[in-house]
């Protein structure tokens, strides 16, 4: 059974380590999409006196509008942290809300100073824009509305929906041998699939079932974690930079060890 609390205490030792190195390793990039703000140095940030940030504002509980059509969520909470401690006030912030075909793409082009958009801190991205120490430890989860599963064991034999071509397979390959696996493009393709009784169970990614799950409350999430997925806030690449991605490993590591991203956490329902 996954421990929360084991969880929060690997992140606050790695970020010692991560901080040192993974914005030194970590850096992608993709192209951008027609937003008019642009990155700037830290020194110019403390000028201009507010950040450009990318962020999703379709995906409860990391960065969504609540029915006042106000941003809510872990990945807000933490960009408004932040711009306390970049540039002193809450509210210095302009939200960029984008799709997550171009999230990535707004920190190449340097559109924004940086994203908190759901982004995993990957080796294959790592060669062309810099991750931040980790905020929350993503991973695979299986979601149920079957009374009779409450553990990884019960799955036995049963049906699994898995999105195709996703790194899930593996996963639930490896943690439940004799399930059946059952394809499907898309999260909605798989809640049909439960509702219907065709499949057992879902496995997806933790940060996005959460939400479903709080949607849905007949849903539930089984304690166990299938993998492990560091979600980081992401610079563009270079030494101009090294200022402002100091300044955000800094800042994160100190909400680590205080407790805060594990109590924001816990607060929005993330396992």
């Amino acid at each position: 059974m996954y421990n929360r609390c084991n969880r929060w205490q690997v992140i606050t030792r790695l970020h010692l380590v991560l901080s040192a190195t993974i914005f030194l390793i970590f850096c992608f990039s993709i192209v951008g999409m027609g937003l008019t703000a642009s990155a700037a140095e830290m020194s110019e940030i403390q000028q201009r006196g507010y950040l450009n940030i990318a962020v999703k504002d379709n995906l409860r509980p990391l960065g969504f509008k609540d029915a006042k059509g106000n941003l809510q969520g872990l990945e807000i909470d933490l960009a408004k942290r932040l711009a306390v401690d970049l540039v002193g006030k809450t509210e210095a912030i302009r939200f960029k809300p984008v799709a997550n075909r171009d999230r990535l793409s707004v920190v190449l082009d340097k559109k924004v100073d940086f994203a908190i958009a759901r982004i995993t801190a990957t080796e294959s991205r790592s060669r062309i824009v810099s991750f931040s120490v980790p905020y929350y430890l993503d991973g695979t989860v299986l979601v149920t509305k079957n009374t009779s599963v409450q553990k990884l064991s019960d799955l036995a034999k049963q049906k699994i929906a898995v999105l195709n071509n996703s790194s899930t397979i593996a996963q639930v390959r490896y943690y439940v041998p004799s399930a059946e696996l059952v394809g499907v493009n898309s999260y909605q393709e798989a809640r049909d699939k439960i509702e219907n009784n065709a499949v057992a169970a879902f496995a997806a990614d933790a940060s996005v079932l959460s939400g479903w799950v709080q949607e849905y409350p007949q849903y539930r999430l089984l304690p166990t974690k299938l993998s492990t997925e560091p979600l980081s806030v992401v610079t563009p690449k270079g030494l101009q930079y090294d200022e402002l991605r100091r300044s955000i490993n800094q800042a994160i590591a100190r909400y680590l060890e205080e407790g805060w991203l594990q109590q924001r956490s816990q607060y929005w329902g993330l396992p």
